[in-house]
């Protein structure tokens, strides 16, 4: 199956489709891909074999404003893409389908109006799915749907899918296919069909952080004796937040974690609980300001782009093309979660959904 890959960052899509094929699921070839962040791009062309015939669209609103461009691309039967997500976050301002970011929707829909690919499969964040009244979603819904789409959607939490981090985002499936009327795109229903299976598969899994950290880092990851306290602070009379460590789930990746937010925000580790695997947790003994005196790590970027299911290697390799850290915090943080995608097409997949 041919597959173009949108807003491809550092190619979660892509990975999950490379692991399918690798475990005989179903044989995908990427025919292109649109990245406009050269740093997410350079960790892109380290990890992935980029065929000579494959069309590198970069900027994916220079690459639609020419339809000659869009009618060059080969026929593929599959687009995906976790278009930027900004603008609908929480953490963001929500301005929606108002600011440049959330206009990238409709670039999307460019490319499907002239290449019609029989599937689609799309990623955001859950808020989408409330924003503005949930009439931003209704939009996205009925734009896919004039153009002979039939279009799913649900909320999906990395957790469900063993790899140990909270992170619920909004998968959207469209197709032109026929589909069953008794169909359901549930992610309840893909999660538990994904337990009977990950075992078997050629993916990465973990139930805890602690199968994730590292025990022997850079001192460079460890907190200062000056920012401890501030971070690990619950907030002030205007803001309160538990901000405790140890997470033994992790709270989501964001693209700016590299800033370091307080630790109701980000996810930070004590050296004991790391060296003893979560069986020493001080955080159930002692109070913040005796916290604040052990030494305390962030996530390294390796650890980061794990609870995404991406290999260790995908870091080296990004490394030895000059990438550092902070760009490599922000592209954990913006990917799609690999086990989630594999779990969803497999489900597609088995039940004819999606079929070459």
């Amino acid at each position: 199956m041919k597959h173009l890959e949108l807003f491809a960052g550092i190619g979660g899509f892509r990975r999950a489709m490379d692991v399918l094929t690798k475990d005989h699921i179903m044989d995908f070839h990427c025919i292109g891909y649109s990245e406009i962040d050269p740093k997410a791009e350079i960790t892109y062309r380290a990890n992935y074999t980029i065929n000579k015939n494959e069309i590198v669209m970069g900027d994916i609103v220079a690459f639609t404003s020419d339809k000659k461009n869009i009618k060059s691309l080969p026929k593929f039967d599959l687009l995906t893409g976790g278009f930027p997500c900004q603008t609908f976050s929480m953490m963001g301002n929500k301005a929606g389908f108002e600011e440049d970011r959330g206009q990238m929707f409709f670039r999307i829909m460019d490319i499907l109006t002239v290449k019609r690919p029989k599937y689609v499969l799309l990623e955001n964040v859950k808020n989408l799915w409330n924003h503005d009244k949930g009439r931003t979603f209704i939009r996205i819904k009925s734009e896919l749907e004039a153009i002979g789409y039939h279009v799913y959607a649900d909320i999906f939490n990395t957790a469900d899918f063993h790899l140990p981090q909270t992170r619920n985002r909004i998968l959207i499936f469209a197709t032109t296919v026929r589909i069953p009327k008794d169909f359901q795109f549930s992610a309840k229903l893909i999660a538990e069909e994904f337990d009977g299976k990950y075992r078997e598969t050629s993916l990465l899994h973990y139930e805890t952080v602690n199968e994730v950290l590292m025990q022997d880092v850079a001192s460079k990851y460890f907190l200062s004796e000056r920012i401890k306290p501030t971070l690990l602070a619950d907030g002030s009379s205007n803001f309160k937040s538990r901000s405790d460590i140890n997470m033994k789930i992790a709270r989501p990746l964001t693209a700016t974690m590299h800033k370091m937010h307080r630790a109701c925000q980000d996810n930070y580790y004590s050296l004991d609980f790391i060296m003893s695997h979560g069986k020493v947790n001080p955080v159930d003994t002692m109070t913040k300001e005796e916290l604040a005196r052990l030494p305390i790590r962030k996530l390294t970027p390796e650890e980061a782009f794990m609870l995404q299911g991406f290999p260790v290697e995908f870091v080296q390799n990004a490394k030895s093309h000059g990438v550092a850290d902070g760009a490599l915090y922000k592209q954990a943080g913006n990917a799609v979660s690999v086990n989630t995608i594999y779990a969803t097409l497999y489900y597609l997949i088995i039940n004819n959904i999606i079929r070459n």
